[in-house]
């Protein structure tokens, strides 16, 4: 229902409050006028009403002073309060210019009789992010001398100078162990050989990038498969981004990234044909023991999500519509079920971020 077309006796930006409180949160002050609360008591009583039984009347039409009766002035109140305060809470949010996120918890601070309803609402907003110089982060003008830039040809590079690396270790592993084969089999000092110089190293023929030598780099299990050696590589793009970035990251946006993950590991179980209660006691571990081994990557999730869309905000990143569209009606094909103002926000955001990244790279 447009709330635009009708008047209400209170200025929200005056008669409300807002104060910053932790965890990039606003508290919500103030009180509503009766007369605001009034307009609210005959739908209150119509929905308290509505399944209230008495003799020789039929549900929904009792009269109304019997029903009062039998519910009760104050059950009628609050039931008042909660229809004004959900009433008046997207006004309060639209005067204070408050990007709000999830649900509100409400406190009643007053109530009473034809007198004002005080309340408060404490709730999650967008945090105020300060970006880095994410252009020169990108460029590896911020970044130490480890790090390591992320575009395709930076990527290829990073991956030749490892596996150099590792052919220059693995000949010198070999010479050492064959000279020192040969010390132990004569009396004789050995004759000094060449030692190999960075310029010859370069003229070697580099190994094939394959699975098996992507499993031997970097520490034990670290890397498992081309994409993932190359995925990670690429993470240190975002991670120097966000490890720059200022910002107060609300708790409903890391929920919301744990929901999420859970979503997915039960859609993986149920293709198993497995419940997640079986696959719990398997592993000995509670939802809880999850939820905290996996906030840090939920925290990192929701962080990249922020900074990915202030970094689309700055750069006014635009979105090909006719593309989004496409992809909306494919997904609409596989997933009939689904919601398609729910999968049009998935694609547009996905889209959002791929541009960001290509733009990021590029510098």
């Amino acid at each position: 229902m447009s709330q635009s077309h009708h008047h209400h006796d209170i200025d929200f930006k005056s008669a409300f409050t807002v104060t910053k409180e932790a965890g990039s949160q606003v508290k919500i002050n103030g009180e509503i006028p009766w007369s605001e609360l009034h307009r609210e008591r005959t739908a209150a009583i119509k929905k308290l009403g509505g399944h209230v039984v008495i003799d020789g009347f039929r549900p929904g039409h009792v009269p109304e002073a019997m029903l009062v009766q039998k519910l009760g002035e104050m059950n009628i109140l609050v039931e008042m309060a909660e229809r004004a305060i959900g009433h008046m809470y997207p006004h309060i949010i639209d005067a204070h210019n408050l990007d709000v996120i999830g649900y509100p918890k409400i406190d009643i601070t007053k109530i009473a009789p034809e007198n004002p309803l005080g309340f408060t609402a404490t709730v999650a907003v967008l945090p105020t992010i300060t970006l880095p110089d994410y252009k020169a982060v990108a460029t590896g003008v911020n970044l130490s001398r480890e790090s390591i830039e992320v575009t395709e040809a930076d990527i290829e590079k990073q991956i030749s100078d490892i596996l150099r690396q590792k052919l220059a270790y693995d000949r010198l592993q070999g010479k050492a162990v064959a000279k020192a084969a040969a010390e132990a089999a004569s009396d004789n000092l050995p004759t000094p050989e060449t030692i190999e110089t960075e310029a010859d190293f370069a003229k070697l023929p580099l190994p094939e990038l394959t699975d098996e030598l992507v499993a031997t780099l970097g520490q034990s299990g670290q890397f498992t498969t081309i994409n993932d050696f190359k995925e990670k590589i690429r993470e240190h793009l975002t991670d120097a981004i966000i490890a720059a970035t200022d910002l107060e990251l609300p708790q409903v946006l890391i929920d919301s990234e744990l929901n999420q993950m859970f979503g997915q590991m039960n859609e993986d179980l149920e293709r198993a044909n497995l419940k997640m209660d079986d696959y719990l006691t398997h592993i000995n571990k509670t939802k809880d023991d999850l939820k905290i081994e996996w906030t840090p990557a939920a925290e990192k999730r929701a962080k990249l999500q922020l900074v990915l869309n202030e970094i689309a905000k700055k750069e006014a990143v635009k979105l090909d519509e006719e593309q989004i569209k496409t992809q909306v009606d494919q997904l609409i094909t596989q997933y009939k079920d689904a919601d398609r103002q729910r999968v049009a926000i998935y694609v547009a955001s996905v889209m959002q971020n791929e541009a960001v990244m290509k733009m990021l790279e590029a510098e």
